[in-house]
C-alpha cells in the first residue's frame, strides 16, 4: 500500500514492531484506558494480531498516531472461523460466502482529535485494501461505550427498524451475555435524531454504505463495551458513497 496523504494526515501500513506497539497502545488508551489506571505502558494486544495488516493514521506535523486499525483478508467463507467476530458470534451462515471478505477491527481515534478527516481518510486507506483483495464482504464489530443497553434504546430501536442483516447471513448467538435488541424493543418506535446522536462513528458509515447488523449485541466487559456484528455488501454500496470512498487523497511514494 502507497502512503496516503490527506489534508495533515496520512495512511499507511505498519512496518514495524514500534508501529504495531503504537497501534496497540493507542487502542489500549481508547479501549481499557477508560476502566484501568494508566501507567503509560498499557498495551491492547491479542494473538490475532499477528495475522493481520495494521492501517496507521498519522498526523503529518507531529507524527503523532491520530487513529489505527487493523485488518484481516479471508480467502473465503470457509474461513469465517479464523475471525475476531467468530469468537463472539456463530458466523455459520457466511462460511457459504462464495468471495474473499475482509474484517475490520480495532479501530480507535485519539480522543483528544475530533477531525473528520480522519475517519475520512481512514476508510479511503482501507478501500483500497478491500479492492486489492476484491472482497465483497467487510465485516467486523461495532462498539457502543458501556454496557448499560438502556442509554442506546433508540439506537438499537433504529437498528433493529431499519438496518437487520438479511436472514441469509443472520449471525447466531454464540456469547454467553447478549441483549437481544431485536425481540426486546419490537414495539419501540425510535426517535431518528436522539438514535444517530447514539450510534459510534463507526456504524454511522457503516449504515451509510448500506451496511447491516446483528439482532443482538453483545456484552464485552473486558472491553466495557457493547458491539454489534456489522457487514457491508461491497456490490451494494450506492454509486455516490463509492465515489467518497476512493475519495481525490494523493497517494506519494515512502
Amino acid at each position: 500500500m502507497a502512503i496516503i496523504v490527506e489534508g495533515r494526515y496520512r495512511a499507511r501500513l505498519a512496518e514495524t514492531a514500534q508501529d504495531l506497539r503504537k497501534a496497540q497502545r493507542l487502542r489500549w488508551r481508547c479501549f481499557l484506558g477508560r476502566t484501568a489506571p494508566d501507567d503509560g505502558d498499557g498495551l491492547d494486544a491479542d494473538a490475532l494480531d499477528a495475522e493481520c495488516s495494521h492501517l496507521l493514521i498519522e498526523d503529518t506535523r507531529t507524527g503523532e498516531l491520530a487513529a489505527c486499525c487493523r485488518f484481516l483478508v479471508l480467502e473465503k467463507g470457509e474461513d469465517i472461523g479464523r475471525s475476531y467476530s467468530a469468537q463472539y458470534y456463530d458466523l455459520g451462515r457466511l462460511a457459504t460466502y462464495d468471495t474473499p471478505m475482509v474484517e475490520m477491527g480495532r479501530f480507535c481515534v485519539d480522543p483528544s482529535r475530533r477531525d473528520p478527516d480522519i475517519l475520512r481518510l481512514a476508510w479511503r486507506a482501507l478501500s483500497q485494501q478491500i479492492d486489492a483483495a476484491r472482497a465483497g464482504l467487510l465485516f467486523g464489530c461495532s462498539s457502543f461505550v458501556g454496557t448499560e443497553p438502556d442509554q442506546y434504546a433508540d439506537a438499537f430501536a433504529m437498528l433493529r427498524a431499519r438496518h437487520l442483516a438479511p436472514r441469509r447471513w443472520l449471525p447466531r448467538v454464540k456469547a454467553p451475555q447478549v441483549f437481544r435488541f431485536a425481540r426486546a424493543l419490537r414495539l419501540m418506535t425510535p426517535d431518528p435524531r436522539r438514535a444517530m446522536a447514539a450510534m459510534p462513528p463507526l456504524l454511522r458509515s457503516y449504515l451509510a454504505m448500506g451496511g447491516w447488523v446483528s439482532d443482538h449485541a453483545v456484552v464485552d466487559r473486558q472491553l466495557n463495551t457493547l458491539h454489534v456484528f456489522t457487514g457491508v455488501e461491497i456490490g451494494a454500496i450506492p454509486p455516490a458513497r463509492q465515489r467518497w470512498l476512493r475519495g481525490t487523497a494523493q497517494a506519494v511514494n515512502p
